[in-house]
């Protein structure tokens, strides 16, 4: 049941009013069988407001918003769905301060607004990539600002922070199947890149990678270990050898981040790593195909202000 529009104007002609909005809702998270958020029991009671629950140990009232990243929002569905088709449709992502001037709302709830949408996008049950016979790339690559390029303050602050380490970046892994799907993952204190390797790739894959050491012996537990040396200006062997497409990916993410977001805090980088990583992952699939699958993804994700902006230990 694709809603049929490819722009914003027909979204707004499809999406007409909040009855509307809240029917497709519906059907695309039940379907016709209406089960309840708390307990799971199906064929509830229908009420002025909403659906009140069969079950005599349960018997709670609620919406089809309920147990959503649209629960306790003030903002309509019609808002909800503009910014998801935003979001998902630029292909460098879209700003707080843009949604606010084009959806007519404070850029706060824009801000939250947007990553409350981040958290459906990103992966619930990462399976490993590749197989057998299929090539992934990997690579690292490193997201932050330069120390030296910052105010005296705030460079105090993060050279006293990290006891006098030069470094305010973070390390960031790629992994991709050629002309398939795409993984990042922000690399956590504790966590390294082998084990990280080891846990994202299936085993039976050709993995291509630079020829950084870090790679040479978790390389050998694969099908087999393509190594393209860039400090040789080796960059493409035999057509097959190149690490050129998660570069590219990583690359695209830079321009993300410069032209659109400017800034991203360590805190909420693995955020816009998923974003970034799903545009690529449906970039085959059309407007309205991409809208309906991510509003399917709604359902079940609650992400609340005090989580989100909760300072890091």
């Amino acid at each position: 049941m694709f809603a049929q529009f490819k722009t914003l104007p027909q979204l707004f002609d499809y999406f007409k009013d909040e009855e509307i909005c809240l029917a497709y809702w519906e059907q695309i998270r039940w379907g016709g069988n209406v089960t309840c958020p708390h307990c799971n029991a199906s064929n509830p009671y229908k009420t002025n407001r909403g659906y009140k629950c069969r079950n005599i140990g349960c018997q709670k009232k609620f919406s089809a918003l309920v147990g959503s990243i649209f629960e306790n929002s003030k903002l309509p569905l019609r808002t909800w769905f503009a910014a998801i088709y935003l979001c998902t449709n630029h292909k460098k992502g879209i700003s707080s301060l843009q949604v606010s001037r084009d959806l007519g709302i404070h850029q706060k709830s824009a801000w939250f607004m947007l990553h409350r949408i981040r958290e459906t996008l990103k992966e619930s049950v990462p399976e490993v990539l590749g197989g057998e016979g299929v090539i992934v790339e990997v690579d690292e690559t490193y997201v932050g600002g330069k120390v030296g390029n910052m105010s005296n303050k705030k460079r105090k602050e993060i050279t006293d922070k990290l006891r006098g380490i030069n470094d305010n970046k973070s390390t960031v892994m790629g992994y991709i199947e050629r002309s398939n799907k795409i993984r990042f993952k922000v690399i956590e204190e504790g966590e390294n890149i082998k084990d990280l390797v080891r846990g994202n790739i299936d085993t039976n894959s050709v993995i291509m990678t630079d020829s950084s050491t870090v790679y040479t012996n978790v390389g050998k537990e694969f099908a087999h270990h393509g190594i393209v040396d860039h400090s040789k200006k080796e960059f493409v062997k035999e057509d097959v050898y190149h690490t050129n497409t998660i570069e590219g990916a990583f690359s695209l993410f830079d321009r993300m981040v410069i032209g659109i977001y400017h800034h991203v805090s360590p805190k909420h980088l693995q955020s816009y790593f998923n974003e970034s990583a799903y545009r690529y992952n449906t970039r085959i699939m059309n407007c309205p195909m991409r809208f309906e699958e991510t509003v399917a993804m709604c359902s079940g994700v609650r992400l609340t202000y005090k989580n989100l902006t909760v300072k890091s230990s």
